[in-house]
């Protein structure tokens, strides 16, 4: 009699993927606004936009993943924060355009379906969605036997968000004079991170569960999967009270290469490097890796997660208001004639 093969035979299993769906209902729903229509499990997530709230509603979506950052979660076994990194790689992108974030879709893929490994990461996708305000309406879970190792995954999404025509923020507004205004990252973020795996485990030959004095107690590893910060709370109504004339979320490519998305031709940046405390984190791995500053800066946040662009005027407004909500703000630069280049001062460039 000729063997009868069956889907788990060939590796996936679909009764653990509605066994993943049960775990994970609970907290998609605790992220929904009241604009969702409809339950998980449709072929497409529904969103009724009350147009009512805007004049000329502008939609803004962006998309990203967390990178090889996810060989952390694999190698600790820790997956209930890289969701996070998910969420905020892309609701902090359509921030910085002034839109509010209103929902957001994962995409999952594993090698082998452990539903208690999904809910982790579901988890924290939906706990930073419900941070940022906006609804996570759906997604997909896909199990691909033999494409991805057992226990590994690779995790991505994106948002949409919404926001008036009038406050759409781009490059028009910003002019020679205005002030920089950063505020503070939880750490590494989301980028760098095969530079840093690099210098940790091929460099420093270090396993993880290293204690360093210069990080308070914590281990390399707990440092290392710090989740990425979320902004849209805290910018939001700053975007709305206030005349922001660019915003730039720092990630890939640094200082160097995404201050000048925000800036029209013939203006560049000047940055004070004194003007904020590099976290411990950014000096350790200069050091291990005897990687030049330039090069950190260009690769890294270097404590810096989101740069606000006003004018001087309306960078005192919301420095102050942003003291009296009990929130950290740095005045590292300036805006000025230039072509797109920005250059860094003081600390370890003096």
């Amino acid at each position: 009699m000729e063997e009868k093969l069956t889907y788990r035979d060939a590796g996936v299993d679909i009764d653990a993927g509605n066994a993943s769906v049960r775990l994970i209902k609970d907290s998609v729903r605790a992220t929904y606004r009241p604009e969702v229509l409809g339950d998980l499990g449709g072929f497409g997530g529904l969103f009724a936009l009350n147009t009512a709230q805007y004049k000329e509603p502008v939609l803004v979506s962006g998309t990203d993943g967390v990178g090889t950052k996810l060989k952390l979660a694999f190698l600790f076994n820790k997956h209930d924060t890289i969701g996070q990194d998910a969420v905020a790689m892309c609701v902090n992108d359509i921030l910085v355009q002034g839109a509010e974030p209103l929902f957001f879709l994962d995409y999952l893929a594993v090698g082998k379906l452990v539903p208690t490994q999904v809910a982790d990461i579901v988890k924290g996708v939906a706990t930073a969605c419900k941070e940022s305000g906006c609804a996570l309406i759906g997604g997909e879970t896909a199990e691909m036997h033999g494409f991805y190792p057992s226990g590994e995954y690779d995790i991505a999404g994106f948002a949409v968000g919404v926001v008036e025509k009038s406050k759409l923020i781009t490059s028009a507004r910003v002019n020679a004079g205005d002030v920089l205004l950063g505020l503070p990252s939880s750490g590494l973020h989301s980028n760098g991170f095969s530079l840093v795996r690099k210098i940790v485990f091929d460099v420093k030959g270090f396993q993880g569960d290293e204690k360093i004095a210069e990080l308070g107690g914590k281990t390399i590893g707990e440092e290392l999967l710090t989740p990425t910060r979320l902004y849209p709370r805290l910018c939001l109504p700053l975007i709305r009270d206030f005349d922001l004339h660019g915003m730039v979320h720092i990630t890939g490519g640094g200082f160097y290469d995404n201050i000048p998305r925000a800036l029209p031709d013939g203006l560049g940046a000047e940055i004070d490097a004194d003007a904020w405390p590099m976290p411990p984190i950014f000096r350790l791995l200069q050091a291990w890796g005897g990687v030049e500053w330039p090069e950190m800066y260009r690769t890294f946040n270097m404590g810096i997660g989101m740069v606000l662009i006003a004018a001087a005027e309306e960078a005192a407004n919301i420095r102050s208001a942003l003291g009296k909500a009990g929130e950290i703000v740095y005045e590292i630069g300036r805006v000025c004639p230039g072509t797109h280049e920005v250059t860094i001062k003081g600390g370890v460039f003096s």
